[in-house]
């Protein structure tokens, strides 16, 4: 006989009987939160600038206009929030990705490289208590850490920051992903394109794409994994410091 489980986990096991619907819930989940992070960027909009003439001789207005070089500057810190969802391709198109967490990063290098490739480096990293699967037969349960997301900042515009990343993250989950013997622990390496788009100085809102793999490394009987997958993320941050 299979043990009971707690009453916290019932309300789970009601839905795991309508992916659909959770589906549904979660990508207008995702359209919240993109509406928050707007609500965001318009409470964080740049106030009239002032005519007065000791504002005119404080800063130019080059330096007024350039939020890229004022926010991303060498041992500056992001911190965000984010949400998204994505899909499967090809045999795995079926199977549905949803999650919503935060990100913290901290930019290593000054500005190099010549014209539009000039830029820096940062190292972040993605910390998702909500993380949802949605194959076929059912929905399934967990949370994700990124610890490596290796991005570029490309830093020749001045009020958005083009970026593309190399992403690593490990998925655990309550229930075995995919269904079958396979394993609740899977590795989702990735590549990541986005931009940061400033509303002001050091605050910026994200969107992102990235074409991901998740699979366990064999850590169960099988492992056939979820090869091909799109994500879509989108999120609102701040930077602090630098220079």
């Amino acid at each position: 006989m299979m043990p009971s489980q707690p009453d916290c986990f019932r309300f789970f096991h009601l839905n795991d009987r309508r992916p659909k619907l959770l589906a549904t819930k979660f990508w207008l989940a995702a359209l919240l939160a993109l509406g928050c992070a707007t609500m965001l960027a318009a409470q964080d909009s740049p106030a009239p600038a002032s005519t007065t003439p000791q504002a005119s001789l404080a800063t130019s207005p080059a330096d007024n206009d350039d939020w890229v070089h004022q926010s991303l500057g060498q041992h500056a810190i992001q911190l965000g929030l984010l949400a998204g969802a994505g899909t499967g391709l090809g045999h795995s198109g079926g199977t549905q990705f949803g999650y919503a967490g935060g990100r913290g990063g901290i930019i290593l290098s000054p500005e190099f490289l010549p014209g539009f490739l000039r830029g820096n480096f940062e190292w972040a990293a993605d910390v998702l208590p909500m993380y949802l699967v949605l194959p076929p037969a059912g929905a399934v349960w967990g949370g994700s850490i990124r610890p490596v997301i290796w991005q570029w900042n490309f830093t020749s515009a001045h009020k958005f920051a083009p970026y593309v990343a190399a992403v690593g993250g490990i998925v655990f989950t309550r229930e075995n992903v995919p269904p079958g013997n396979t394993s609740q622990v899977n590795f989702t390496p990735g590549i990541a394109f986005g931009s940061n788009v400033f509303v002001k100085p050091h605050r910026a809102l994200f969107v992102e794409g990235s074409i991901a793999h998740l699979s366990s490394a064999s850590l169960g009987d099988r492992n056939p994994g979820y090869n091909v997958n799109f994500l879509f993320t989108v999120g609102y941050s701040w930077f602090k410091g630098g220079r």
